[in-house]
This record gives C-alpha cells, sequence and structure tokens, in this order.
C-alpha cells in the first residue's frame, strides 16, 4: 500500500475523478500512487493516467502493470461510459506537483502554479519552490517588486495546477534520481493490451494503445 498521510491535494473533476475514484485504490494495492488522470478526445476518447512509485520513478514494465490491473477494474465500473484508449505514463522530468511532498521533494526548482483561486488577486505565479508546510506551497518569486515580499504562499487546496519547468538543472538532478525516462522507452503495448478498450454494444475504437514513460 502506498503512504496516504500525503493525499493528493490537487485533484480532477466531472469524468475524470470517477475515473480516480476507480483507479487510486486498484493502483495503491500493487505500490503506486497516482499523479494524475486526463481525459481527453484524442481517438474519439482517450483515458490518460499518470502513475510513479513511491521513489518517484515509473518504467515502461510498471506502465504495463498499472494498465493490466487497471483495466477489468474500469471495464466494470464503467466510469467512462464510452469506448476509450487507454494510456498510462510517468510523470515526466516536467512533472505536475499534487502532493504537499512533491513541493517538498522537488524544492529549489522552478515551478509554474496556477491558482483556482486567486491569491491577491492573482493567479499565475513562477518561481522557486521552497517548500509546502502548513497546507501552502511557498514559492520564491524572482519577479518580487521592491518592497513585496519575495516568498509567496499559496493554499494547497486553492491551487489548479502546478508543474516543474523543465531546465538543465532540473533534468541533470532527475537522472540522478532515476526519476528521468530513458530515451526512447516509448513501445508500443503488447498485442493483448493494444486494443481500446470497449463494451459489446459500443463500436471499437481503432488504433493501438500506447505505454508511455512520458
Amino acid at each position: 500500500m502506498t503512504n496516504d498521510r500525503d493525499e493528493r491535494l490537487i485533484t480532477e473533476t466531472g469524468v475524470a475523478a470517477r475515473v480516480a475514484a476507480v483507479v487510486e485504490p486498484v493502483i495503491g494495492d500493487l505500490g503506486f500512487r497516482l499523479v494524475r488522470i486526463k481525459v481527453t478526445a484524442q481517438n474519439g476518447c482517450t483515458v490518460q493516467i499518470m502513475a510513479e512509485r513511491e521513489d518517484g520513478t515509473m518504467s515502461v514494465a510498471d506502465c504495463e502493470s498499472v494498465s493490466r490491473a487497471v483495466s477489468p477494474v474500469l471495464d466494470l465500473e464503467d466510469p467512462i461510459g464510452r469506448a476509450y484508449y487507454l494510456e498510462v505514463s510517468s510523470p515526466g522530468i516536467d512533472r505536475p506537483l499534487v502532493r504537499a511532498g512533491d513541493f517538498n521533494r522537488w524544492a529549489g526548482y522552478d515551478a509554474k502554479v496556477e491558482m483556482a483561486v486567486p491569491v491577491a488577486g492573482r493567479k499565475r505565479f513562477r518561481g522557486i519552490v521552497r517548500g509546502a508546510e502548513g497546507g501552502e506551497a511557498v514559492i520564491a518569486l524572482p519577479d518580487a517588486k521592491e518592497g513585496e515580499e519575495p516568498l509567496v504562499r499559496l493554499p494547497l487546496s486553492d491551487i489548479g495546477e502546478a508543474r516543474l519547468v523543465l531546465t538543465d538543472e532540473l533534468v541533470r538532478e532527475s537522472l540522478r534520481r532515476g526519476t528521468a525516462p530513458p530515451q526512447d522507452s516509448e513501445k508500443p503495448a503488447d498485442p493483448d493490451d493494444q486494443q481500446a478498450h470497449n463494451h459489446p454494444d459500443r463500436p471499437r475504437a481503432k488504433g493501438p494503445g500506447r505505454f508511455k514513460t512520458h
């Protein structure tokens, strides 16, 4: 089981939230943490599951394991209500920050944050992550004007989206930690997993599914 004390604070709504409710406990039992769910209109309908191990790593084999575990549960619970492609990936180097622990783990690196609820009339922030404490993400703002507080505290519960900014320093650190996906790591799924997930009374989507390490 994963550590439920560091729960996701930035979550989905609508259909994606229903998928997350089905997927999260399944992959948690396998030792993975859910990062994000997206449901897009790509190829008709694509369900994107972004996950990782506790240490932030996620291999192609891990993606395959997650796909095989969640596919029958999604088909049973049917949170999508239509034919869909399933895509499982790692968070990538410029990863989303969805837990308080993410802000602590990646302190010292550049991030962009978009607030669902404005702070001091402002919704978009970019700066160096300083960590998280007391339910707030602490960001050092390089664009702070003279006389302004250079550190901003953003309520985690009011963040709409946050992610790291791809920089040379971040790439080097991700490689050092082993969280950077290997190059050319995308590969087609096994034949048994290449088809879209369908219901008998709905048309089959066309084209192969894919596992990704982002």
